[in-house]
């Protein structure tokens, strides 16, 4: 009974790939004016040309076919001029606005409600009134000035300790960036000295780091839809399990720092991003429920950990590359 339930689904899985292709292929000859695109193979596509490091892969890609190129049957429109670049976020940036519907995004992002992925429309836009006027705000960024400083103090005296021997300054980076967003979100320390709760800390650490992992994974059927009804690898579990344990943290910081409002009288309002948004909260419930504040939540810290360590690293090597410009820089 196996076989043939196996054999039946290839067939599907292929007749429904074969009529995709024809009809892609029917559509794609009344486009015109469409940009080049890089040989593809059948079934694969384009998979074979993305190869690590993954930015100069594209880079190369773009050099030798232009600064526009298609790719994939996701329409990726991979764009390596600044002016074609502006002219997309800009002129065209609602067309560009919405993001494709992964697998990963939707177990990781509240069903697509975090200011990242939301679609285009009245919650988009509302959430992204409130990182603009309520966290990236320049007087918000000015009040948290002191965290990002007193971070840098201590790993400057790390590195200090450590002077006669040789510095490891990636992992010592990612350190830094995760420990001020935790610091300017919820008051909270998970690396290094002054940690409040070691072993919450390492469990946090641990969860996160799975999350960002998995984050980036892509599933068959986020290119076959017709797959979604069956989790054939169990990636889809593994990614719900994952959900819950960071969802139970991020639950336990909003109710955590609740209650401690509540029982301060106003005494520690508004010292953290997340004292500011549960105070909107009481004023409008059903505009900031839980779910909003932990997506809002769940967004700074990842996009405000990795991308910033990776940035630091860049200017360090750079820095070394051009010991005449970090002269310039210490003095």
């Amino acid at each position: 009974m196996g076989e043939p339930f196996w054999y039946s689904s290839a067939m599907v899985i292929i007749f429904t790939f074969l009529v995709k292709l024809s009809i892609s292929k029917i559509t794609q000859k009344h486009k015109k004016n469409l940009p080049p695109s890089p040989p593809s193979l059948p079934i694969i596509g384009h998979i074979h040309l993305l190869k690590q490091p993954m930015h100069r892969t594209l880079q190369d890609l773009s050099q030798n076919l232009g600064k526009i190129l298609r790719c994939g049957s996701r329409k990726v429109l991979l764009v390596s001029s600044a002016l074609a670049a502006e002219e997309c976020l800009t002129k065209h940036d609602i067309i560009f606005a919405n993001r494709p519907r992964f697998l990963a995004r939707k177990q990781f992002h509240y069903n697509y409600t975090t200011v990242s992925l939301a679609p285009y429309g009245d919650l988009w836009r509302n959430l992204r009134r409130i990182m603009t006027l309520e966290i990236f705000s320049s007087s918000r960024l000015a009040l948290f000035s002191i965290v990002r400083q007193g971070e840098v103090g201590l790993l400057l005296d790390e590195i200090m300790k450590s002077c006669t021997s040789r510095v490891e300054l990636k992992s010592k980076f990612a350190d830094l960036s995760f420990n001020v967003m935790t610091m300017m979100v919820v008051g909270k320390r998970c690396h290094g000295e002054n940690v409040a709760d070691v072993e919450e800390a390492k469990n946090f650490h641990n969860v996160f780091k799975a999350f960002v992992d998995l984050s980036g994974a892509g599933t068959a059927a986020d290119f076959l839809p017709i797959l979604r009804w069956v989790d054939i690898s169990g990636l889809e579990k593994k990614m719900v399990r994952l959900m819950a344990k960071m969802d139970k943290f991020l639950q336990g910081l909003v109710d955590g720092r609740h209650e401690i409002l509540s029982a301060s009288n106003g005494e520690h309002v508004k010292k953290l991003m997340i004292d500011n948004l549960l105070s909107m909260q009481a004023k409008e419930p059903e505009l900031y429920t839980d779910i909003i504040i932990k997506g809002i939540i769940l967004v700074l810290l990842v996009a405000g950990t990795d991308t910033t360590s990776t940035n630091l690293e860049g200017a360090m090597v750079l820095f070394l590359n051009h010991p005449e410009a970090m002269e310039k820089a210490i003095f």
